[in-house]
C-alpha cells in the first residue's frame, strides 16, 4: 500500500447524501483552515480533534504543558459555534462539582424545595484538564456520563447538551499523585492524540504572532445545526468492501487470541469491536475534512494509531525486548 493508493469502490450515494455532502464539505474545510489559522504546527493535531467531534466523539490529548491544548479547546468552541468550558482536575475534586448536586431552596412562603444546579458538564465541548490528577470516583462519574450522555443526581435523569464532547488532557511524564485511567475507561475515548513540539517555522511563527500588541482571534464559522448535520452525514457516507475488510482485519490482528502472529505473543489485550466502531466512524470523518465523500484504506492507515494504541497492552516480556504498542500497530498497517 502506498500514500497514492486509490480509495476503495465505494457503495453509490443517492441525491440527499450527495447535496448534503457537498454543503457540509465547504463549511468544514473553512472550519479547518479557522483553526489552523489560530493553532501553529499541530495541524495533524487539529485534523484529529476535527476527526473525533465530527465522529460524534471524545478525546484524549497527551502531551507536555505549553503545546496549546487548552487554546486548541477554545479554538473549536469558537469555530465549530459551540458552548466550551475547562475543569482542571485536581484530586479533591468531587463527581458533584461536575455533574451537579441539589440544593435547598427556600421561597418567599417559606416553602422549601430541592433544585438541581447543574455542574460544567453541562456544556458541548468540555475541556477535562489533566483528567489523571482526579480520584478515580470522579473520573468514573465523568467517563459514565460521556458514554450515557446523561447524569443521574438523586434519582433523576438530567440529558446533557447535544452535541457533547470532552477533550480531556494527561501529562505524559508527571505522574506523582496521579490516578491512571483504567483501560475500561480509556476504551471511552474515540482517539488518544499526541501532541509533541512545533518544528522551528512554527515555533517562530508562534512567537511572532502571539506575542504582540494584538492576537487573532478565531471567528465562528459553523453553528450547531451545521456541526449536528456534519455528523448525522458522516454516518451516511458510503465505505467500500475493501476498507471495511481492511478495518475488520487490522483491529482483528491486533489481539492475543487470534490476532495477528506477528503481534499476538506479545499482547496482554487488544481491541475490542468498540474500536472497529470508532475506526468506522473516524476514517469517514477523516475522509469529509479533507474534502471527499468516501473513506479508503489509506485513512485506516493514517488512523490506525490514534484509534488503536489506547486500547493495547504489551506483555511484561514484550516491554523489556523494547517492543512498544506504536511499533505494533505499524507492522500491522504494513499488512494491509
Amino acid at each position: 500500500m502506498t500514500a497514492t493508493s486509490a480509495p476503495a469502490a465505494a457503495t453509490p450515494m443517492d441525491d440527499g447524501i450527495v447535496a448534503a455532502a457537498e454543503a457540509c464539505l465547504a463549511s468544514v474545510g473553512r472550519a479547518r483552515d479557522a483553526i489552523h489559522g489560530v493553532i501553529f504546527g499541530q495541524e495533524q493535531v487539529v485534523d484529529l480533534a476535527l476527526v473525533t467531534i465530527l465522529a460524534g466523539g471524545h478525546g484524549l490529548l497527551v502531551g507536555l504543558p505549553g503545546l496549546a491544548k487548552t487554546k486548541l479547546v477554545e479554538t473549536l468552541g469558537s469555530v465549530l459555534g459551540l458552548d466550551a468550558r475547562r475543569v482542571q482536575f485536581t484530586p479533591d475534586l468531587m463527581p458533584s462539582d461536575i455533574l451537579g448536586s441539589e440544593i435547598l431552596d427556600e421561597d418567599q412562603d417559606r416553602h422549601r424545595s430541592f433544585r438541581f444546579v447543574r455542574g460544567p458538564i453541562f456544556t458541548q465541548l468540555l475541556m477535562a484538564d489533566e483528567i489523571n490528577r482526579a480520584s478515580p470516583r470522579t473520573q468514573s462519574a465523568l467517563l459514565q456520563a460521556m458514554q450515557e450522555r446523561f447524569v443521574s443526581v438523586a434519582g433523576a435523569r438530567h440529558d446533557l447538551p447535544r452535541p457533547f464532547h470532552v477533550l480531556a488532557t494527561q501529562n505524559p511524564i508527571e505522574q506523582e499523585g496521579t490516578y491512571p485511567l483504567p483501560e475500561a475507561q480509556l476504551d471511552r475515548f474515540l482517539l488518544e492524540i499526541d501532541v509533541g513540539y512545533p518544528d522551528r517555522a512554527a515555533e517562530r511563527r508562534i512567537l511572532l504572532e502571539t506575542t504582540g500588541a494584538e492576537e487573532h482571534q478565531p471567528q465562528a464559522v459553523m453553528d450547531t445545526d451545521a456541526l449536528l448535520s456534519a455528523q448525522r452525514l458522516v454516518r451516511r457516507l458510503p465505505v467500500g468492501e475493501a476498507v471495511v475488510d481492511a478495518i475488520l482485519d487490522l483491529v482483528r490482528a491486533a489481539r492475543p487470541v487470534g490476532g495477528d502472529a506477528l503481534v499476538a505473543d506479545k499482547l496482554l489485550w487488544g481491541p475490542g469491536p468498540r474500536a472497529s466502531q470508532a475506526l468506522m466512524l473516524a476514517v469517514r470523518a477523516r475522509a469529509l475534512i479533507e474534502g471527499r465523500v468516501a473513506p479508503s484504506v489509506d485513512d485506516v492507515a493514517a488512523l490506525a494509531e490514534p484509534v488503536l494504541k489506547h486500547r493495547m497492552a504489551l506483555t511484561f516480556a514484550a516491554r523489556a525486548d523494547g517492543e512498544t504498542i506504536p511499533g505494533l500497530i505499524g507492522r500491522l498497517v504494513g499488512r494491509l
